[in-house]
């Protein structure tokens, strides 16, 4: 089976209100890109990737006016593509939506969510993920209200075969200090916003713990905004997001595994791993980061999954196949990562 997260960007700008494609000349969310050109781009992606499931990260947006799930069931349609079912958890208002796209024919997924729902005073024991979590992240004897702006997809999951294990699809909130302008406010919103997205990867870690304390498979899969070495404020705070998630000060049966992780974590060896790739005007360059990271609980390691990053420049054998090398760059400002494991 194979198991993948796709960061879409601006996905939701490639279609109407009824959920149906805008293949057209008008302009995408990606800039310099066409609608049709970043739809034939995904297209070629999808169908290259073959996934039995796809997490989307930034999915259509899910409000009064549009539905998540019409969306993408009629992007799959339109591609032909096995993963042509639907599912979505809590909704936001970001425009960016977290949805798994599944083939029915082999998985069955249900939205599950685990925790007690709070009220606004919040609570301090991994509450649901649609609600506040009462955390001190700065210290100060006096805990601040921590939210998720995209709230994790809990799903519950089964093979055609009858082997049950658990997906937690994230995006958490990213760490740019949007807003500021003098030096010391670009300091302070990032290092408020990296203690809100620490807060964050804590009350995931708990729910993550819960799980794995009751011997329940495991893979949480998505786009952490994070990575270890990623910004200068991660030494202030002793560890990255990532390493929080993963569980790496805690034992052994406790701890998620994700190979590019563990090899990031090794220190700034000359070739990193990298899962996005912006371009910096100002400078004239392209930044590459390991953002998107599938984890697994040990007992998911012990079947020897394989990962892949679907980076063009990183894979020889993405690199020789031309259309789908210019597909994988056009359509995103991130690239696939894949996970094929026997369920």
């Amino acid at each position: 089976m194979r198991i993948a997260t796709y960061n879409v960007e601006w996905f939701n700008a490639l279609f109407d209100d009824e959920g149906a494609l805008l293949d057209d000349e008008a302009p995408s969310g990606r800039h310099g890109v066409p609608r049709h050109r970043q739809i034939a781009a995904l297209g070629i992606v999808f169908t290259a990737l073959d996934a039995d499931a796809v997490l989307v990260v930034e999915a259509p947006d899910h409000n009064g006016r549009r539905a998540t799930v019409p969306a993408l069931e009629s992007f799959a349609r339109v591609m032909d593509l096995r993963a042509r079912r639907a599912i979505v958890g809590f909704p936001n208002d970001t425009q960016q939506e977290i949805a798994l796209l599944y083939d029915p024919d082999r998985l069955s997924v249900r939205h599950d969510p685990r925790g007690e729902p709070t009220g606004k005073k919040g609570a301090s024991d991994a509450p649901r993920f649609d609600g506040v979590f009462r955390w001190d992240v700065d210290v100060d004897s006096a805990p601040e209200l921590i939210r998720f702006s995209k709230p994790p997809l809990e799903l519950a999951g089964e093979t055609a075969g009858g082997a049950a294990f658990r997906m937690i699809g994230v995006h958490v909130k990213s760490k740019a200090p949007h807003g500021a302008e003098t030096p010391d406010e670009v300091m302070r919103v990032a290092i408020a916003n990296r203690r809100k997205q620490l807060a964050q990867c804590i009350w995931l870690r708990q729910r993550i713990e819960a799980h794995l304390d009751a011997g329940e498979p495991l893979v949480v899969l998505g786009d952490l905004n994070d990575g270890p070495g990623l910004d200068e404020y991660e030494e202030l705070f002793g560890r990255s997001g990532v390493e929080i998630v993963l569980g790496l000060d805690g034992p052994a049966p406790l701890r998620l595994h994700d190979p590019h992780a563990r090899q990031a974590l090794q220190g700034r060896l000359p070739a990193q791993p990298a899962t996005a790739r912006f371009y910096i005007p100002a400078e004239g360059r392209y930044l590459s980061a390991l953002l998107d990271y599938v984890m697994v609980s040990p007992d998911l390691r012990a079947r020897r999954p394989r990962w892949r990053i679907w980076h063009p420049f990183d894979d020889p054998g993405l690199y020789r196949v031309p259309e789908l090398r210019e597909a994988l760059l056009t359509a995103s400002d991130h690239f696939p990562v894949s996970l094929d494991i026997d369920l």
